[in-house]
């Protein structure tokens, strides 16, 4: 006897998110917050002007369904690549140190004149890259299969 496939034993998609405005970006801010990362697993390669981070993602999107069903959570690595950045400005970030890890807490975006501004990122503990561009284009990228959270629970935000 066959049964047919039910909705909820497909397997989930990696992401792959383009945004191109603020709406967009605030959906990709909302998927890669309390992403972590090596400081070293951050580049910027200017004569291409893109600025690319390998982040260790939690997976919202995957978060509710855990709990339901009492099974770990998950996080996955993705790239975080932002286009068209005509310049790179830091604060509170140490570079190349592959023991620092970093905590990306939100993005957002500061609207310039003709399209152009500057992409913010919120690091945890103070920290700040800002990315100017000509025009908004972030993509959001899962590269590997989603694996247990090390910690086993979900990041928490106490008030």
């Amino acid at each position: 006897m066959t049964q047919d496939a039910r909705f909820e034993d497909g397997a989930d998609a990696p992401l792959r998110l383009k945004a191109l405005d603020a709406d967009d970006l605030a959906v990709v801010s909302s998927l890669v917050q309390d992403s972590v990362f090596p400081s070293s697993e951050m580049v910027w390669k200017s004569k291409e002007r893109r600025f690319a981070l390998l982040l260790n993602r939690f997976r919202w999107e995957d978060a509710d369904k855990a709990q339901t069903r009492n099974r770990a959570f998950e996080r996955v690595q993705s790239v975080l690549a932002i286009e068209d950045v005509t310049s790179v400005r830091s604060q509170g970030v140490p570079r190349g140190d592959a023991d620092t890890v970093l905590s990306l807490l939100s993005i957002s975006f500061e609207a310039g004149e003709d399209g152009t501004g500057t992409v913010i990122l919120i690091l945890a503990g103070d920290g700040a890259i800002a990315l100017s561009v000509e025009a908004l284009e972030v993509v959001l990228r899962d590269v590997t299969r989603p694996y247990v959270a090390p910690s086993h629970k979900a990041p928490q935000h106490p008030e």
